[in-house]
């Protein structure tokens, strides 16, 4: 990303953008951001190469989408959006600035929507879609009509962006590029910092640097929600507070402004007791499994308490909570064999999901089928990566998803595989796609969980898996596959 050219908020609005272009529109971000401008009445285009799930409701909002990537899509176009993975001289960024046509990235182009909203932004490592979806939801059972984009579906509302009539917008704040660094929230929420886009920061001291600044960038009213437990969090609120920005956490951790106790997780979801300031609370639950889930709802809970929401209203909409598409998904069952897609790709993520995965597989084993996200943290983290994966039985690595970057020998899946600590028959690296589901094929059997694991590509392989362990021969299920969307109890079931 360019940082000389960006545009903070405030100083444009979306309806400034004239018509919109977007390059790559189909990935969750840019689908979203497409989404809120479409349904703000803003005319926009966008290009693709492949059919990603999210082009048909963009087409259906009154989008015009291309599937190529040609010079000629920019025609009687004003505003060009781009994002991070779309490398300097693709030939559409190129000729935007070769015609002098207005050129934002995503960031600057959400900052503009968010101008005359009152923000609250949710950046970390880890916990940010989910984190936002639960804000998102709190917000609406209040009748708050909140606008949101978030890099997931929330299942309840089908949707990864909406334009509300309330005065909050949600929005998750991306520090891998410092785009987060545009927003001038309400509320600024930090669920943890760890070691991560050390090819932006060069090293985790500069990367909480930039979480300090993030949390400087609140309205004069506004406020900071930081996690008490995570050790990078402590620092960033310690150096907050002493500058003087207000700074409420949440956590297990005694000096929690709103603490935790007594977390109980099952497959049938995670629950908890929470008081603020001392004075109990009650019980708070999600019908979604996994201690991490449950505290980054303690964030959620936490924001809305202190914007001066009913304790019971929080709680409410927190037990209704359905999950977000690729947070712990269940896509199906096929014969015996349950299907899930999971979003996780840094290794604390893919710890804390897998460890609720092996709870829910029970007597089962765990299959993982697994696409490392980025060259560069495949090749920083990659024996903690190869730890997390060992709590499979099976492990099937694909290979890295990393778009512009440079794979040196010896490096990427092969590496990742070799270095996982299971027995050799218990782990194969599959670099064809189409090679994935027969692998998986052999490698199940009935109880098992298999799950697809990692970056954005991998979500649409489930939809190939379950036709082909319905279509093997052993022990057949009298419906051949369950979809997710067809089984309403298909989550108690897992």
């Amino acid at each position: 990303m360019e940082t000389a050219e960006m545009i903070p908020a405030g100083v444009l609005t979306a309806e400034d953008l004239g018509r919109v272009h977007m390059i790559g529109v189909g990935g969750v971000g840019m689908s979203g951001l497409a989404r809120l401008l479409l349904t703000r009445g803003v005319p926009l285009s966008g290009s693709e190469l492949r059919e990603w799930p999210h082009l048909a409701a963009l087409r259906a909002l009154g989008g015009t989408i291309y599937m190529s990537h040609d010079t000629s899509n920019l025609d009687g176009v004003d505003t060009v959006i781009y994002s991070t993975a779309i490398p300097a001289d693709h030939v559409e960024l190129a000729e935007a600035r070769r015609r002098g046509l207005r050129v934002l990235h995503r960031s600057e182009a959400l900052a503009a929507a968010m101008t005359g909203r009152r923000t609250i932004a949710v950046a970390g490592t880890h916990g940010k879609t989910t984190t936002t979806s639960m804000i998102t939801l709190i917000l609406q059972h209040a009748g708050l009509a909140p606008s949101f984009v978030i890099g997931g579906e929330i299942s309840e509302v089908g949707s990864n962006a909406h334009h509300g009539s309330g005065e909050y917008f949600v929005a998750e704040a991306d520090e891998s590029d410092r785009s987060f660094l545009l927003y001038r929230p309400h509320v600024s929420i930090i669920t943890n910092v760890e070691e991560d886009h050390l090819n932006t920061y060069g090293t985790l001291a500069n990367l909480e640097d930039a979480f300090v600044e993030f949390g400087t960038l609140i309205e004069a009213d506004g406020f900071v929600v930081t996690c008490a437990d995570d050790p990078g969090a402590q620092r960033v609120t310690a150096r907050l507070r002493d500058l003087g920005r207000t700074v409420f956490t949440y956590g297990e951790s005694p000096e929690a402004d709103l603490r935790v106790t007594e977390i109980t997780t099952t497959a049938a979801g995670v629950r908890y007791l929470a008081a603020l300031d001392g004075k109990e609370l009650g019980e708070f639950s999600m019908p979604v499994p996994g201690r991490h889930l449950g505290l980054n709802s303690a964030a959620a809970v936490l924001t809305a308490l202190k914007l001066g929401l009913d304790p019971e209203v929080v709680a409410a909409a927190l037990a209704a909570h359905p999950g977000v598409r690729r947070r712990f998904e269940l896509k199906g069952i096929v014969n015996g064999v349950r299907v899930y897609d999971e979003y996780a790709y840094h290794p604390t993520s893919m710890t804390a999901a897998l460890q609720t995965l092996r709870e829910v597989a029970g007597d089962g084993r765990l299959v993982v089928v697994f696409q490392p996200y980025r060259m560069y943290r495949t090749r920083d983290l990659q024996a903690e990566i190869a730890t997390a994966l060992s709590l499979a039985d099976e492990a099937v690595i694909m290979e890295v998803f990393g778009p512009g970057e440079v794979r040196e020998p010896g490096e990427g899946g092969v590496a990742l595989t070799a270095a996982i600590p299971l027995p050799e028959a218990q782990k194969v690296f599959v670099p064809s796609w189409e090679d994935v589901p027969g692998e998986v094929v052999r490698r199940v059997r009935e109880g098992d969980v298999v799950v697809t694991m990692g970056a954005p590509p991998i979500s649409l392989m489930g939809d190939e898996l379950m036709p082909a362990l319905s279509a093997r021969g052993d022990a057949p299920s009298p419906n051949g596959y369950v979809a997710r969307h067809a089984s309403p109890d298909a989550r108690e079931q897992g």
